[in-house]
């Protein structure tokens, strides 16, 4: 009977006339293949497809600020990609402002509504005197009316859900397709008082309501857009001594 041989191998791996020998006769297996090439051709894709998406989210006063430096006939096409764009939008934005809802009409105002476009509801507190809901109501009317291919709806939450606590409120929920794809219970999810524009911008880009390239989500007076929203109603229209003897809980 013979016996097996021990074949001594230090590292397989090793790029070796030993091992080499040991490969041809299938003692080891192949070395594989090594994964730098692969890299450096994912690299190389990667860098050649930011170059063509250089242009991505860029305005029309952007795209004319680029004419020194891009290809005519390469920028006209992102121009008139630009102009398409806003006109699908255009064409989409059929609500822009807030729909108070009657439970009778939740069906077909939300529901069947939401076969259509995204539609968010607004469950706001039964006595008005919520801070959340008054900043979220603030919020609503400026959402609508920067998104209109979105319908923004609003109601009382007693109206709407029997016995519905208003600890609870407001409360955001989001439809598509005939279906709840998220609630936000309080706005304890987002940032409290201090919640903005640009948090709820998050959610729908976050659930595909809104594009990332999406024009209408470039401000220009980014600064001051950034600090509005984080006031909340009652500092913009009631002097700073009122303010601090509010009672915020």
């Amino acid at each position: 009977m013979d016996m097996p041989v021990n074949v001594p191998v230090d590292d397989p791996n090793a790029d070796t006339e030993w091992n080499d020998i040991l490969r041809k006769h299938g003692v080891i297996p192949e070395k594989p293949p090594s994964p730098t090439p692969m890299i450096e051709e994912a690299l190389i894709q990667a860098r050649e497809l930011a170059h063509e998406n250089r242009l991505e989210g860029k305005d029309l006063d952007e795209l004319d600020e680029l004419e020194d430096d891009e290809d005519e006939d390469f920028l006209n096409q992102y121009r008139q990609k630009r102009m398409n764009e806003l006109s699908e939008l255009k064409t989409a934005s059929v609500y822009n402002q807030v729909y108070p809802v009657q439970k009778p009409d939740y069906s077909r105002e939300v529901t069947e509504a939401s076969n259509q476009a995204f539609v968010l509801v607004l469950l706001t507190s039964s006595t008005g005197t919520n801070p959340e809901s008054q900043l979220m109501i603030e919020l609503w009317r400026e959402l609508a009316k920067k998104f209109g291919d979105i319908k923004f709806c609003q109601m009382q939450a007693n109206l709407c859900i029997e016995g519905y606590p208003d600890r609870n409120t407001p409360t955001v929920l989001i439809y598509k397709d005939g279906e709840i794809k998220r609630q936000l219970v309080t706005l304890k999810e987002l940032n409290g008082v201090k919640t903005n524009m640009a948090d709820m911008e998050k959610v729908l880009l976050d659930l595909g309501a809104l594009k990332h390239n999406d024009s209408r989500l470039k401000r220009r007076d980014d600064n001051n857009d950034q600090d509005q929203p984080k006031r909340s109603i009652f500092q913009s229209s009631r002097p700073q001594q009122e303010e601090d003897d509010d009672d915020w809980d």
